[in-house]
């Protein structure tokens, strides 16, 4: 049962990151169709927004923050399974169950403001829409690519030094 819901675990998160990304893109993409024109200002938004994205999302959100305690929870997962929390992989793994009361609020707070920035987003119009989700998709790419990198070092070295911020 360990394989089993650690496996799940990982490609329910991957899949959960993953689709986001693939969504944003198609939209990013159709930013540079040739049906928009492009400003300079345009390309400085991007470029700047982008940057913003790759440190403040991908780096700091994830790489410190969400890769290490997710990759940490997986490895929890495939040592104390339960039938709960095989079934639920992915959400255990992500914190919003059988974990800290922080870590939990992180989980939901998270999702309650990426609900919001999406519904938000949908006020933005194209081609302005497009150039900053090339920034979202960039700093999701970097995370989910943390996530990975986390993995393997959770489960090759014994003392890999991440909490899975489990409730005493």
């Amino acid at each position: 049962m360990k394989w089993i819901a650690t496996i799940w675990g990982i490609i329910g998160v991957t899949a959960f990151i993953g689709t986001a990304i693939l969504r944003l893109y198609e939209k990013a993409a159709l930013a540079f169709t040739g049906d928009y024109e492009l400003t300079t200002m345009h390309w400085v938004i991007m470029i700047a927004f982008s940057i913003f994205m790759l440190i403040a999302e991908g780096y700091r959100g994830f790489q410190k923050k969400f890769s290490p305690r997710t990759a940490a929870r997986t490895q929890q997962l495939f040592l104390h399974p339960t039938l709960k929390r095989t079934l639920l992989a992915p959400f255990f793994c992500m914190g919003y169950f059988d974990a800290t009361k922080k870590t939990r609020i992180i989980a939901f707070s998270l999702t309650a403001g990426i609900i919001c920035l999406i519904l938000l987003m949908r006020l933005v119009s194209m081609p302005m829409r497009g150039v900053l989700d090339v920034g979202v998709v960039l700093g999701l790419s970097y995370g989910l690519l943390s996530y990975f990198c986390f993995l393997v070092k959770v489960f090759t070295k014994v003392d890999h030094g991440h909490s899975p911020e489990m409730p005493e």
